[in-house]
């Protein structure tokens, strides 16, 4: 159980000196006071988003750091198949290793079903999560758009909703199409 931990952690964070900086790291939101720090000026939160490469940088990881000769076109295809996520540029990168030739084919049929792709999806993320997750990934995978009672009516559930925020918390897969995080839609 964390709660013990959470709840120190929470306690050190509300009485800490001004010059002590405490840098947390995890893949999901921890069970910690957020927005009571967001709001002091005291959290400053690096999201999946933040970690994206921009065209600019996707193609500085491509060209110098994976040793690949993209034309702009192949490179701005290519960030907006993997949304800048580095490790999809590094998987279509390893698999375009000797057939540059025809890059433009080979990004045109990149998607998550790619083997690289699907391969390190279900070894790094999808066999981590719980049985009814897994579930709910599958079923849903289906649906351009999610919102909580559409995925009810796919799953033949009544949690759509709160799966969804318990997967936006845990930033997996999901991007919200709204302030209120009522949408969301998988990522490409």
């Amino acid at each position: 159980d964390a709660q013990p931990i959470d709840e120190a952690l929470a306690f050190l964070l509300d009485h800490m000196p001004p010059q002590l900086h405490l840098v947390i790291t995890t893949r999901e939101d921890p069970n910690l006071p957020l927005a009571r720090l967001r709001v002091r000026g005291q959290l400053t939160a690096v999201r999946a988003s933040d970690l994206r490469f921009d065209l600019t940088e996707a193609a500085v990881f491509l060209r110098q750091t994976m040793g690949l000769d993209l034309s702009e076109d192949n490179i701005a295809a290519l960030e907006a198949r993997t949304e800048g996520w580095v490790a999809g540029l590094q998987l279509a990168s390893i698999s375009l290793q000797g057939r540059q030739h025809d890059a433009a084919d080979f990004i045109d049929a990149f998607t998550g079903s790619h083997r690289f792709v699907l391969d390190y999806l279900v070894e790094e993320v999808l066999h981590r999560q719980s049985e009814s997750v897994q579930r709910f990934l599958l079923q849903t995978s289906i649906l351009d758009r999610l919102c909580g009672p559409l995925c009810d009516a796919v799953c033949l559930s009544t949690d759509g909703q709160a799966t969804l925020e318990a997967l936006d918390r845990a930033n997996l897969f999901l991007i919200p199409l709204d302030n209120e995080r009522r949408w969301y839609r998988y990522h490409h």
